[in-house]
């Protein structure tokens, strides 16, 4: 239980930090080099770091398709079309859609995983949901048609994301969570890499600092190599509905983080619904 809690903890405040990192990176890198070179640098991180894990068992042939599914999933269906869909809609409509990804995750793992949560956690994620959507109902996100695109491409990327994580529950607990992250985010990499070598080549390298580069070198090694890890890791150990609550927690994290480095106010409403949000998660938990 401690290395779980300890594993929750790092998970989430890397996670929820990578926002107000990835914002500053963004605003001199475009976001399909910015992701070009965030895949490159934690698929090749990666796959040198499964050299040093024990590969037993093999990867059956059988297998090989999942671990593509799951690539296919997590880079271009996840990471690209969030990008692209957050270039289409309002600021605040990614961190939206994507504080409903629990609820999907809850519900796929009945569906594919037969997992069969009781009343508390079910009320608990649920209460945690309200939490985020009272935060960004009190102002954040400003709903219309002008923006009805971007929205249905973030939300396909949350579906992509949550098919992510059911699907990759018994192959991470057969392979690892080093190895399945490791061969997965390779092969998406390899599925991105001709739309983000051409926007890699026609990029104008003199606007980005050291600070903007940091940014990358921080979502490929904290974001996609520690959090998707950890993440898969958590999976092993604890049922997918019970470990996507604490996705609720995010939110929290980036705008503490953002308001005590860049000065972004807090409203009461964010108070309010946080505090919704940690009631929902521990009555998941109790």
């Amino acid at each position: 239980m401690a290395a779980l809690a300890g594993a929750i903890a790092v998970q989430q405040i890397l996670a929820g930090i990578c926002y107000p990192i990835a914002k500053y990176g963004l605003a001199y890198i475009d976001p399909l080099t910015f992701a070009f070179y965030r895949f490159i640098l934690s698929s090749c991180l990666l796959l040198a770091i499964t050299r040093f894990v024990r590969r037993e068992p093999p990867v059956e042939r059988r297998d090989w398709w999942r671990l593509a599914l799951l690539g296919a999933l997590v880079i271009p269906g996840n990471q690209t079309l969030f990008l692209i869909g957050q270039s289409l809609t309002g600021a605040g409509h990614g961190a939206f859609l994507f504080s409903t990804t629990p609820v999907w995750i809850f519900v796929l793992a009945i569906i594919h995983l037969k997992e069969r949560p009781g009343w508390r956690r079910t009320l608990g994620i649920f209460i945690a949901g309200a939490g985020v959507l009272s935060i960004m109902w009190s102002g954040i996100a400003d709903f219309g048609f002008d923006y009805l695109l971007g929205d249905l491409i973030i939300f396909v990327s949350v579906i992509a994301w949550a098919y992510y994580t059911i699907l990759g529950t018994p192959v991470v607990r057969k392979y690892g969570a080093i190895r399945t992250t490791a061969y997965a985010l390779a092969i998406g990499s390899a599925l991105y890499l001709p739309v983000g070598l051409f926007s890699a080549w026609r990029f104008d390298y003199s606007r980005p600092g050291l600070w903007a580069w940091g940014s990358v070198v921080y979502m490929a090694v904290a974001l996609s190599i520690i959090v998707y890890v950890i993440w898969y890791w958590l999976l092993r150990h604890m049922e997918a509905s019970r470990a996507a609550v604490f996705q609720n927690i995010q939110p929290l994290i980036a705008a503490s983080v953002a308001y005590i480095f860049l000065g972004e106010p807090l409203s009461s409403a964010f108070v309010v619904g946080g505090l919704v949000v940690i009631a929902g998660v521990v009555l998941t938990e109790l």
